[in-house]
């Protein structure tokens, strides 16, 4: 899900809410981002968290990605927290 919270939040454009249903599958989406960006000669400011956690954060500043295990997903709800934000792309 890609949700635009330029007109309600100042910490960032845009979020990113993905989910990967084990570690190692968040940590190839983790990787994979961060691949791809870099070659685009964008570099995370920061990566927060671990796959373990079941979340994994990589701040671009305009836009921070969230990698969730599903369980955390639901638990966070960040969909839920940031409802008034435009949703830009939403994928199942």
């Amino acid at each position: 899900m890609l949700l635009d919270i330029r007109s309600i939040s100042l910490l960032a454009d845009y979020f990113v809410i993905c989910s990967g249903d084990s570690e190692r599958q968040i940590k190839a989406i983790v990787d994979e981002v961060t691949e791809k960006t870099k070659e685009e000669r964008a570099r995370p400011l920061h990566i927060e968290g671990h796959p373990p956690s079941g979340w994994v954060l990589v701040d671009y500043g305009g836009v921070i990605v969230h990698v969730f295990a599903p369980a955390v997903r639901g638990y966070y709800q960040l969909e839920k927290l940031w409802s008034d934000a435009l949703v830009v792309v939403r994928m199942q």
